[in-house]
């Protein structure tokens, strides 16, 4: 459950949001905070909804979640201690990071918040989207935080949107994100359809089923680009980050060829257990998905147990299965992409219908070139050895490649001084 204390309020102007017009489905709103009893009635029902496992998390989103300052949350930690029975309770708060202060993670690291942290990479391509509300830049407020989140040893992770503004530089944005300490990095593509003719108080972008005439906002990534933006980092990450450096898609794609189901669910087969949780106690089928006709009920008149299990929700999550284009069916990557998220499936099929991934090709020429060194990864895990040594297998393999593009006089590639025919490319030495 993506839970929006503060709805879809933000102190931030980021360019490609796609959550701010939010504001527009509740016309007259003044009071954006979640209200005392929405909270209680939320945190009881969560808990109470996962009676059967011994540890609960809650995820605190919006907007922005901070905006209801640290006293709110110490009330949700007295809340979940309330309820939880002898559960254990874990919270992430995902945060851009322009109000973290000495407060803040004194708070967090008591509570053992883990912090997501939303940066874009270096400073030109941050502040090329995200901007404050005067359109000012803020990557320097948001690495103050990152700063004093690592002072206060506070866990945190890195959430990087990648669009037109940054996907050109694949490996600027990654060592950026690993060198300044960010072990756990999320990528997430911006694909956002815009209403070509705006209408009154009406939302201007669109979901994938809406028929009204649309463009691709320029912010969005491109395909081709996407794809080898993943491949350039994952060539990287394997050879000198397994292990030590973890990024999402590449832990979930792990998941895929060891033959377990995908951890995040735009990789699902269905989807539909990630709903939104708005200040109101309105609930939605997806945080993606805020829409009206996406809108389950109101936690305050029916349970989220019942909103869970509703047939609404069935349909919308068995639909991404269901409504899988002929050629995602016989695609020999669809084990590990199951035509990602129903989101950007808005492209017209070769059968005639519109649930192609607008992130086919990406996903396409990703996941394919991942095969060989994947496998080697699964086979290890399966044998219990560590699938870091997959960075020995990936330098052999560029020895490898090396070797056969050497000639026989040039020096050889593996640093001996010698001249290839004398060293590695000898006739009795195997390449």
């Amino acid at each position: 459950m993506m839970t929006k204390p503060s709805g879809p309020l933000c102190n931030l102007d980021c360019t490609y949001c796609f959550y701010l017009e939010k504001e527009r489905l509740y016309p007259g709103t003044t009071d954006w905070g979640m209200k005392d009893d929405v909270l209680e009635s939320f945190i009881r029902q969560h808990i109470e909804a996962h009676a059967d496992l011994p540890v609960v998390s809650f995820a605190w989103q919006g907007g922005e979640p901070t905006l209801r300052g640290v006293e709110f949350f110490e009330r949700v930690v007295a809340l979940q201690q309330q309820y939880a029975e002898g559960r254990t309770i874990e919270n992430a708060i995902q945060t851009n990071g322009i109000l973290i202060d000495e407060q803040w993670c004194a708070f967090l690291r008591e509570h053992r918040f883990l912090v997501g942290l939303s940066i874009d990479g270096p400073e030109d391509l941050h502040d090329r989207y995200r901007v404050d509300r005067g359109g000012k830049p803020t990557f320097r407020a948001v690495m103050r935080a990152l700063d004093l989140l690592k002072q206060h040893q506070v866990a945190f992770n890195t959430l990087t949107v990648v669009s037109a503004g940054n996907v050109n530089r694949p490996l600027d944005v990654y060592r950026f994100l690993r060198d300044t300490g960010s072990g756990f990095i999320q990528f997430i593509p911006v694909v956002e359809r815009a209403a070509e003719v705006l209408t009154p108080d009406a939302l201007a972008l669109l979901d994938p089923d809406d028929a009204t005439r649309a463009y691709v906002t320029p912010w969005s990534v491109d395909p081709g680009l996407y794809g080898a933006f993943l491949v350039a980092i994952f060539e990287e990450w394997i050879r000198r980050d397994v292990g030590k450096v973890f990024v999402q898609q590449f832990d979930v794609s792990l998941e895929s060829w060891s033959g377990m189901e995908a951890s995040l669910c735009v990789f699902r087969e269905t989807c539909g257990s990630a709903l939104a949780l708005e200040h109101n106690g309105d609930v939605y089928s997806c945080d993606h998905f805020v829409y009206p006709q996406y809108r389950l009920g109101n936690l305050m008149n029916e349970t989220l147990g019942a909103m869970v299990d509703s047939p609404a929700q069935k349909v919308f999550g068995d639909a991404k299965r269901d409504r899988l284009p002929v050629e995602c069916q016989q695609c020999e990557v669809k084990f590990a992409c199951h035509g990602e998220c129903p989101k950007h499936r808005f492209v017209q099929s070769k059968d005639g219908s519109r649930d192609l991934n607008y992130l086919c090709a990406a996903y396409k020429r990703f996941f394919k070139h991942i095969d060989e060194p994947m496998t080697f990864m699964a086979n290890e895990l399966a044998h219990r050895r560590p699938p870091a040594n997959v960075m020995g297998w990936a330098a052999d393999r560029e020895r490898t490649r090396a070797l056969k593009a050497a000639g026989r006089n040039d020096p050889c590639p593996c640093g001996s001084g010698r001249k290839v025919k004398q060293c590695c490319g000898r006739a009795d030495v195997p390449a």
